[in-house]
Parts: structure tokens; C-alpha cells; sequence
């Protein structure tokens, strides 16, 4: 297998964008990818492109979503392929991308995730994200993710004595890394008093809780470590790739406070990787709900099992402390448009090896971790990246 390396990347900006298109988000995401790699001018070298992407059909009424995308990017006649894994959509898409180029299938692919959710109004989109859930036995009996966490919210609190200040410090974390990212949807810093206070959302989660509904789009290069050495920006190596599937249902698992696929995918990619958990020098993880933070850290092996509430309070997964955590501000303050998620992490990753993060870069950063999580855990992908 080849050595792999990210050799460009692009984002959007994360919000609300009532006037952009599908493919006006994939043309921003994806051109500034390939400039960024110095090939814009030469995208005709890419020979493959992967869209990761949850539910164009539900949110716009667009199904075969792949080819456009080639035809918004210039890029039409090359192989095209939409992934779907819920939110980890676009962390599939990436990882077969990686494969791919290591395999010696293709020399250059890119890849897009791609999600605009504001095209209807809340009612709707809670609708679509539903149908991530089991159809029969979840959605069908009135279950929405924002009770399914919860439920494994309230567990962890019976069983590690998990607090609701502990949670609400997850929120006032990731808002305060995400005022120093100038692409973060919500760039507002709350107090603890604040995020405690504020509108319940589903008992014991509240407003500050929860992810944000936005629009928006991230794209990587990859190709083999010798081509991204010719290439204009600094080369990132992807040091591992892991994925694993759940039972899709909570009832279906039999501790709701473990992720086992989180656990599993992060096993291959440090296997992968030869590396482990004290390797990691920061991390961005899945906080579609602040309880779900908690779970990844401590089931990817960066705080003990039910110490992920007091590592947040002790500062250990801040911008400064042992091992930060969501220092782009995370789905919660950078925002979360489902498809693009995945890929955005590994954005900030790129950015944070590069040293480019500006004033949320972390000193000394060496290899980055990024966890993508799809429905309650049926879906996840764990990459690891380090410098070349």
C-alpha cells in the first residue's frame, strides 16, 4: 500500500445560505481544495471524485447528487460517487478515497461533503435527520436523535455520575474555541451559567446541548506522498483509516454509554496508524450533542471511561490543555451541515498540522485524530493524520 497525503483543502464558511446552491457550495468547497494544491488550472489531473452527503433528496429534492457535483467542479467524465452514512457520510467518502489512492487505483481524488439543511424549516429537517434512525423501531414510535442522546446522556449520569454542569462545559468550550475560527457558524462565547439555563430541548439536554442546523460544504485532495510533495501546499499524511457499524437501534446495544463502533473504527486506524491514544496531540470529534463528545473521548481512548465530564471541567480538553477537543469550535459552534462534517474535521486537522490555525492553533501539534459518527453510533469513521 502507497503512502497517502491530504494536498489541499477547502471550506465554506458554515451557516445559513437561503440564495447558494448545492453545487455553488461544491464549487467553493472543492475549487479551493485544488487551488490550495496549486492545480485548479490542472483539475483535469483529478480522476475520481467521492461526494459524501446525507439527504440531498430530503432537504432539496435532488437525488443522483455525484454528477453534478463533477459538472460544477469541471470535472465531468471522471468516475462520480455520492456516499451516504448519515453524518459520517463524508468521512466514508474519504476514507474510500484514501483506499483508493493506496490501493494504486488512482493517483488524485477528491473528495466533498456537501449538506444544505435550511431549505426547510425545522419540523422538515427534523424529518429528514429521522430518517438516520431505525424507520420501524425508532422513528415510527416518535423517537428524534435529540431524545436518543438523552437517553444515553441520562444513563452515563446514572452510571459515572456524569452532571449537567459537566455537559454544559462541553458548550461553553466549544463556543469559545469556535470565536477564534472565522468559518464557525455560531461565533458567540457563553458562560456556564448561560448554557445551564437555557430552553429545554429534551430532559437532560437543552438548547446549548445540541448542534446547530447549517449549510455548508469542505473538500480534500488526496493522492500518494510523492505527488503531494510536487504540489504546492504542505502535504499532510493520512496515518490511519478506520470504520465500523453498530446495531442501528439503542435497544439494540447492550451498554448505550459505550460507542462500539467508535472504539472499533479508532482500533483499525491506530493499528493502522501503529500508533495509540497518548499519541494524539488534539482531536475533533462528534458533538452532534455535548453528552456525545463525552462518549468519543472516552471511547477513543483519550480520558478513562467515565471521566470525560471531569476532563471538560478541568480544562484538559481545551485549547491549552492535555489533549483539545474540538478546538474549531465542533458541530456545536463551527456547525453542522450533516454531509460536510466529516471532511470538515479533517479541514481543521490539515490546518492545525500545517500550523495555520491562527490564534486556536495548538502548540506543538503533531498527529491529529478526526471521529465522524453517523445516527446514534450505527456509523463511524476514525482517521489519523500526522505530518510528512
Amino acid at each position: 500500500m502507497r503512502e497517502v497525503a491530504v494536498a489541499g483543502v477547502g471550506m465554506t464558511p458554515f451557516g445559513v445560505y437561503p440564495e447558494r446552491r448545492l453545487e455553488d457550495l461544491i464549487h467553493d468547497a472543492g475549487s479551493q481544495a485544488l487551488a490550495d494544491a496549486g492545480i485548479w488550472e490542472r483539475r483535469r489531473e483529478v480522476e475520481a471524485l467521492y461526494v459524501g452527503n446525507f439527504s440531498a433528496e430530503g432537504f432539496n429534492g435532488q437525488n443522483h447528487l455525484a454528477p453534478i457535483a463533477a459538472r460544477a467542479l469541471g470535472l465531468g467524465g471522471i468516475p462520480a460517487t455520492r456516499t451516504e452514512g448519515a453524518c459520517a457520510s463524508s468521512g466514508i467518502a474519504f476514507r474510500e478515497a484514501a483506499l483508493l489512492v493506496a490501493g494504486g487505483v488512482y493517483e488524485m481524488v477528491l473528495v466533498v461533503g456537501v449538506e444544505k439543511m435550511n431549505a426547510l424549516e425545522t419540523p422538515g429537517i427534523t424529518r429528514v435527520l429521522g430518517e438516520a434512525a431505525h424507520a420501524e423501531e425508532e422513528a415510527a414510535v416518535g423517537a428524534t436523535f435529540p431524545s436518543l442522546f438523552a437517553m444515553i446522556a441520562r444513563r452515563h449520569m446514572h452510571q459515572y455520575g456524569t452532571t449537567r454542569e459537566m455537559l454544559s462545559a462541553v458548550a461553553v468550550k466549544n463556543h469559545r474555541h469556535g470565536l477564534r475560527n472565522p468559518r464557525a457558524h455560531m461565533r458567540k462565547e457563553i458562560t456556564l451559567e448561560k448554557a445551564m439555563a437555557a430552553a429545554p430541548i429534551c430532559e437532560p439536554l437543552n438548547l446549548y446541548d445540541c448542534s446547530l442546523i447549517s449549510d455548508g460544504a469542505a473538500a480534500a485532495l488526496v493522492t500518494t506522498l510523492d505527488r503531494a510533495r510536487g504540489l504546492a501546499a504542505m502535504p499532510i499524511r493520512v496515518l490511519g483509516a478506520g470504520q465500523a457499524s453498530d446495531a442501528p437501534c439503542l435497544h439494540h446495544k447492550p451498554d448505550i454509554t459505550v460507542s462500539r463502533a467508535t472504539r472499533w473504527a479508532a482500533e483499525r486506524a491506530f493499528a493502522q496508524a501503529g500508533l495509540g491514544p497518548g499519541d494524539v496531540s488534539f482531536a475533533e470529534v462528534h458533538d452532534c450533542f455535548t453528552i456525545a463528545e463525552i462518549l468519543a473521548t472516552e471511547d477513543l481512548g483519550l480520558v478513562e471511561k467515565g471521566k470525560g465530564g471531569p476532563a471538560v471541567l478541568e480544562g484538559a480538553t481545551s485549547l491549552g490543555g492535555r489533549i483539545p477537543v474540538n478546538v474549531s469550535g465542533g458541530l456545536k459552534s463551527k456547525g453542522h451541515p450533516v454531509g460536510a462534517t466529516g471532511v470538515a474535521q479533517i479541514v481543521e486537522a490539515v490546518t492545525q498540522l500545517r500550523g495555520d490555525a491562527g490564534d486556536r492553533q495548538i502548540e506543538g501539534a503533531r498527529v491529529g485524530l478526526t471521529h465522524n459518527l453517523g445516527g446514534s453510533g450505527a456509523t463511524c469513521t476514525v482517521h489519523l493524520f500526522g505530518r510528512a
